[in-house]
């Protein structure tokens, strides 16, 4: 008996492994896909502006690493005790104007190199809605729980989406005509909208997305929000807001997004890696014993064994960990 829908979803004609190098930009969606990716040890880039949601942000971040832009306190305004930039998360704010500039530069710089010789691009979009700041009309990445009444809220035209992004990916095909893109929708419910504009603004992004597909042949749609929202189908692969898919709708993503993007022969690589993540999340009740002191051992005789193998990853952080007495 077949309790749910299954959706077939074609292999990327060149997938990724593991020496290639892995830009993402979008919502807080993508972040969960790079959380994968970093424990797997790929060698990625994630969101140098911070969390972006809506396609007029991404656009104009991906165009700023592609012009080798930098910012300046002119870019910065100052609300509840820090200095801000519209263009950015919050997690570049600072009670100090000169340390918030510095982090947004050396993000902006690392970014402007990275996207150089990136391989693939992973852009995921979570809402059409654009904010724009009344008195001078231009466009915000993050609110910065600002007053509501300095912002004007509109919902872009698919064709608007669709102009910005062309000519960003455009001028990127410009300084990088060897990297892939791989486009997604967030799955994650912007309910603050209301539900019904919710839908609205999926179904703008996904029109967007798919006429850009059908115009690049180096650009490529994934359907993660096809897979929480019409394959799984439960408010039990939510959290308790009902708008965030849990670890388990999210790992059922990632699997898919791994068969589909990521080359079958880096998979026993991917697991061997994993389980040496999941032995350093071990916790000894007894870390003095003589078995522990085993285990830490072997672990770090498994990491000589892949750096032998594999010179291009990267475990400092574990060897620490399995050295430490």
């Amino acid at each position: 008996m077949q309790l749910n829908m299954k959706l077939d979803i074609p292999a990327m004609p060149k997938q990724a492994k593991y020496t290639d190098n892995i830009l993402l930009i979008g919502s807080c969606f993508t972040e969960h896909i790079a959380d994968r990716l970093l424990q797997h040890k790929f060698k990625i880039v994630s969101n140098p502006h911070g969390i972006l949601f809506n396609p007029l942000s991404v656009a104009n971040s991906l165009n700023s690493y592609i012009n080798n832009h930098l910012y300046t306190t002119k870019d910065l305004f100052y609300l509840n005790e820090l200095w801000n930039s519209w263009e950015h998360h919050t997690r570049f704010s600072n009670i100090d104007a000169a340390t918030a500039l510095n982090d947004i530069n050396i993000s902006q710089t690392n970014a402007s190199e990275f996207i150089k010789k990136a391989d693939y691009l992973i852009i995921t979009l979570g809402s059409a809605f654009q904010y724009y700041l009344k008195e001078t009309g231009m466009p915000v990445s993050n609110n910065h729980r600002a007053p509501s009444q300095w912002f004007e809220k509109k919902l872009l035209t698919t064709n608007e989406i669709i102009e910005a992004l062309t000519n960003t990916l455009q001028n990127l095909f410009s300084i990088n005509n060897h990297i892939n893109v791989i486009v997604t929708i967030s799955p994650v419910r912007h309910l603050r909208d209301g539900v019904v504009e919710n839908n609205r603004s999926k179904a703008r992004l996904i029109e967007a997305i798919h006429s850009i597909c059908e115009q690049f042949s180096n650009t490529f749609y994934f359907p993660a929000y096809e897979l929480v929202i019409d394959i799984l189908r439960d408010y039990r692969f939510y959290d308790i807001d009902f708008v965030h898919p849990n670890y388990l709708a999210t790992s059922f993503v990632w699997e898919e997004f791994t068969k589909t993007c990521i080359q079958p022969g880096e998979y026993l690589l991917m697991k061997q890696v994993q389980d040496i993540e999941t032995a350093r999340s071990h916790r000894p009740r007894f870390p003095e014993t003589i078995a522990n002191k085993q285990f830490k051992e072997n672990y770090l005789a498994k990491i000589t064994s892949l750096i032998e193998k594999y010179p291009f990853l990267d475990f400092t952080e574990e060897i620490k960990y399995f050295e430490c007495e």
